[in-house]
């Protein structure tokens, strides 16, 4: 065994007495009767059965999480980053060591609070920060002679409770008070007694210097609970039947009459604040240092000294923050957010352990058993208790977490450990894509699924440009190609597939790549048309170039009619060359008529107006009459339909009497100074052959080469698009 390893800490030493320590706190001695005096003896041991549930549960949590992964330093950061992922690790780690740190300073004034008051002319202030440097000197020099210092707060915690249950025996004669301290409700005695049970991350935060995290975090902290929980059920029993509730409720100091020797009490409350602020000093620079490590800080905070690998720069830091929280004085306004951080931090140990219950991948196997469903209660209950001892501070701490998750993602962190947001999405997926099956796509909630066949990004970058304005990452998008299947092919079809994703990646595309292999080329885009997807989350609209090969016209025709009879929408885009005006852009929709294709199109267009780079493009419907009577008509139809949809979108009504002339010229004159031409393409008949529509294909393609940028597309799906705007 190394030397390094001589000086690790067992369960008692490392888990056990830190925790138990920080549970048995300055509530225990200083609000307790406080408790029992506001809401009697019963509903006080309901309220300590309840807060002791909450801890119980994350203790379990985290027993199963620490005996499923190697522990190291960081505690419940830790445990979170490598469940969650370094970026909620970050938001929950960041927030916690504050926390750890500012708790210290608390810890400290309430200290000296309490030693002032037998020596009332010494300054506050002084010896606040003397004991400050007192314990940080320990903390900084040697965790481990720390730790042997917490044995003797220990001892002087169990003196002065075996003092006080001796004088309960022979309690002193107590008279009634006047109490002008205002009753208090049952949630707010909850609130302010809960955070007596929160102490379990102290012991947690040691995770790196012990010798066998996997044994000693279960056991210890487990044990720490229950004995916290024992002593609180314990002395409420004894204050309700010693003291009227008078007494209790307006006299802090109650347990100290009660008590056989006072001065014991004294004892007790100075090692309870001082084991606090030293468990403080020795939680917070680990969970400093394990940021630190995984460069969420600066990595020079990670650094360690001596036998026991102690980190000392992690220490001054942590020092410095409780100093300014010391010479701050009031701190209340802070507090109940910095409390919420640690319940934060429960709620998430319990969510990770429960939620990699649920999942149950293969590398789910922890010794200590803890069923998923009361790793979820646990991250309720926390988060209900959150709410209920302070909703504002809750949302602080909320939009804090958020913050600086936010700031994480933006660093693009490459973690160097996997973690499970993988097995979270597919659980989510799974669950999705079962549900959309049974559910019928409908016109209300329909959003384009693309497939767009571009080939290699590079080549025909307007498609997927197109398509990723009018999706904008509320709709799916696919990238696909399709390669001639020989052995050159084989080998870079993954490293070509890996090529475009990055390539989308630096454009801020967000999109799905598909590559695949086919003897025949149009056979292969057939097979994507067809068996492409998963359940209800197959592509729903095919968009493609066109060709500029005659002699592939009856391919595409062909792949066309094919994709229409699988109930694909198509849309044909074609580049136009406009130069850049000043003025916002136009997008021309013709309307012939027919209900299916101007649904789509409008949809498309309106998807379109939202993107950044069309924002404010104006739209405009524009449909081709016989005569002025087919023109009222024809009017009366678009204001109906503009009206029902409750769209900002102009209209035009065009008078073509001789309908000798192309309507095609029509559409040209008319939108020759649009920016973009949606119009529509007949649906191919049942009964039509592949050279028919051909010809009509060739039709379309020679009258529309003269065309701005334009979108020819035909409607497929069963779905009424009209419906999307009534």
């Amino acid at each position: 065994m190394t030397e390094v390893q001589s000086n690790k800490f067992g369960t008692f030493k490392g888990v056990y007495t830190p925790s138990v320590l920080t549970i048995l706190g300055v509530i225990m001695y200083l609000r307790m009767g406080w408790v029992v005096g506001n809401v009697g003896l019963f509903q006080s041991l309901v309220i300590v059965t309840i807060s002791s549930l909450i801890t119980f549960i994350t203790a379990m949590s985290i027993s199963a999480t620490a005996t499923n992964m190697k522990i190291e330093g960081g505690g419940a950061y830790f445990m979170i980053s490598r469940s969650l992922g370094v970026e909620i690790g970050a938001a929950v780690g960041i927030p916690l060591f504050l926390a750890q740190a500012f708790g210290v300073s608390f810890y400290v004034v309430g200290f000296t609070e309490s030693f002032i008051s037998l020596f009332p002319d010494i300054s506050i202030t002084g010896v606040s920060i003397a004991c400050l440097c007192a314990l940080t000197a320990l903390a900084y020099l040697s965790a481990s002679m720390a730790l042997k210092v917490q044995f003797l707060v220990l001892a002087a915690i169990i003196v002065s409770l075996v003092s006080f249950f001796w004088g309960a025996m022979e309690p002193p004669l107590l008279e009634e008070q006047v109490s002008l301290v205002q009753d208090a409700s049952f949630w707010e005695v909850f609130a302010v007694f809960f955070p007596a049970v929160t102490g379990i991350l102290s012991g947690v935060a040691m995770s790196g210097d012990l010798k066998d995290p996997g044994h000693s975090l279960p056991i210890g902290t487990i044990l720490a609970v229950i004995t916290g929980y024992v002593v609180y059920m314990v002395i409420p029993v004894a204050l309700y039947y010693t003291a009227p509730l008078s007494v209790l409720k307006a006299d802090p100091m109650v347990m100290a009459k009660i008590s056989k020797v006072s001065q014991f009490f004294f004892l007790g409350i100075w090692g309870a604040t001082l084991s606090s602020a030293l468990g403080g000093l020795l939680g917070a620079p680990r969970t400093l240092q394990a940021l630190a490590k995984d460069s969420v800080v600066f990595k020079q905070l990670s650094k360690t000294h001596g036998p026991d690998q102690n980190p000392r720069l992690a220490t001054l830091v942590s020092f410095c923050i409780a100093l300014l929280g010391i010479l701050l004085g009031d701190l209340n306004a802070i507090a109940p957010v910095l409390s919420m951080f640690f319940l934060t931090s429960y709620g998430l140990l319990n969510f990770s352990a429960g939620i990699e219950g649920v999942i149950a991948s293969p590398s789910w196997r922890p010794k200590f058993k803890c069923h998923w469903a009361l790793s979820m209660l646990g991250a309720f209950l926390c988060s209900a208790t959150m709410f209920m001892i302070n909703p504002g501070a809750t949302f602080m701490a909320a939009a804090s977490v958020v913050g600086v998750y936010y700031y994480m993602q933006r660093r693009n962190m490459v973690a160097s450990w996997e973690d499970m947001r993988h097995g979270i999405l597919m659980l989510l997926a799974r669950y999705s894509i079962y549900k959309l099956t049974k559910t019928k796509p409908n016109a209300k909630s329909w959003r384009p699924n693309f497939l767009v066949l571009s080939g290699a990004p590079t080549n025909r970058w307007y498609l997927i440009e197109f398509a990723n304005n009018i999706t904008m990452g509320k709709g799916f998008l696919t990238v696909a190609s399709v390669l001639q299947k020989n052995e050159s092919n084989v080998k870079r079809r993954l490293g070509f597939a890996n090529s475009i994703q990055e390539y989308l990646g630096k454009r801020k595309v967000s999109a799905l790549v598909e590559v695949s292999l086919a003897d025949d080329v149009n056979d292969g885009l057939h097979a994507l048309v067809q068996t492409y997807g998963m359940g209800a989350l197959a592509p729903n609209t095919i968009l493609l170039g066109e060709t500029e090969r005659e002699e592939n016209y009856e391919k595409y025709a062909e792949f066309i009619q094919f994709s229409y009879f699988n109930q694909k929408n198509v849309v044909m885009f074609r580049e136009g060359n406009i130069a850049p005006r000043d003025h916002p852009k136009t997008i021309h929709v013709w309307w012939g008529r027919e209900r299916q294709n101007a649904g789509l199109m409008l949809a498309l267009a309106y998807m379109l107006q939202l993107s950044p780079e069309w924002k404010n493009a104006e739209i405009c419907l524009n449909t081709i009459v016989k005569s002025d009577n087919e023109r009222e008509a024809a009017t009366r139809q678009l204001k109906n339909l503009l009206a029902e949809g409750r769209l900002e979108v102009r209209y035009k009504t065009i008078i073509q009497e001789d309908w000798q002339n192309s309507l095609h010229d029509t559409i040209q004159e008319s939108s020759k100074d649009a920016d973009l031409v949606f119009i529509g393409m007949r649906p191919p008949d049942q009964n039509e052959s592949y050279q028919d529509y051909c010809q009509y294909y060739r039709n379309i393609i020679k009258l529309t080469n003269d065309f701005p940028a334009t979108a020819i597309t035909v409607a497929a799906q069963d779905i009424d698009f009209a419906g999307i705007f009534v």
